[in-house]
């Protein structure tokens, strides 16, 4: 059965999982949702997620929302990107965790500011402070990643695509690949891996789309 992804191109929370499917060998298809016309506050989308948010995975009768829930649901589902112990499957969700706190939720709402919403509505200094946050968060992965080649374990696991989601955009918002080495080359390791595509070509919606 073909599961079916609800995302856009410009999300990196629907990336990660859109990774996550791919990696993991599972057949799926995309459902674009318009979220800049709207798309995810229709009755319709609300009945599907409560949230209003990407990423919605339906696999079957399963219905699941929040990326992190889908990624471990992807990995327990395949036995594949998951640790290969109780520990290791602790350190992946640790990373996880941290993920969605530190990383990915600073830096999908600075590129949303800097990039999406019209310069005037943009509320005064909150840029600079999310990438204040980001720029501490850059130097925790940079410097896990020092030694290691992948965030937990001995392997890619949904860990690694979890941490990535945002840093492959090429939209401005205070990430340059060349000023961490060790996650520059990270990010190689995994756009390496067969069946990787850049978030616009693996998922519908582009900016430029609506230019």
């Amino acid at each position: 059965m073909t599961a079916t992804l609800y995302c856009f191109g410009e999300s990196g929370n629907a990336y990660k999982v859109a990774l996550a499917l791919t990696f993991a060998g599972l057949e799926w298809q995309p459902t674009f949702v318009d979220f800049f016309n709207g798309g995810t506050r229709t009755p319709e989308f609300r009945a599907l997620n409560e949230m209003g948010e990407v990423p919605v995975l339906v696999d079957g009768e399963t219905v699941l929302t929040q990326s992190g829930v889908i990624l471990d649901y992807i990995s327990s589902k395949t036995g594949k990107l998951g640790g290969r112990s109780a520990a290791e499957r602790r350190e992946v969700l640790r990373w996880l965790f941290w993920d969605n706190h530190k990383l990915s939720g600073n830096a999908g709402t600075a590129r949303f500011l800097a990039n999406f919403l019209p310069e005037a509505k943009r509320p005064a200094g909150v840029i600079p402070f999310l990438q204040g946050r980001l720029k501490a968060a850059y130097t925790v992965l940079n410097d896990h990643l020092a030694n290691r080649s992948w965030v937990a374990g001995g392997a890619m696991t949904i860990a690694d695509l979890s941490c990535c989601g945002y840093l492959y955009y090429p939209e401005p918002f205070g990430f340059e690949r060349s000023d961490w080495p060790h996650i520059d080359a990270w990010l190689s390791r995994i756009s390496s891996q067969p069946g990787w595509q850049h978030p616009y070509d693996l998922m519908p919606g582009n900016p430029s789309d609506r230019a």
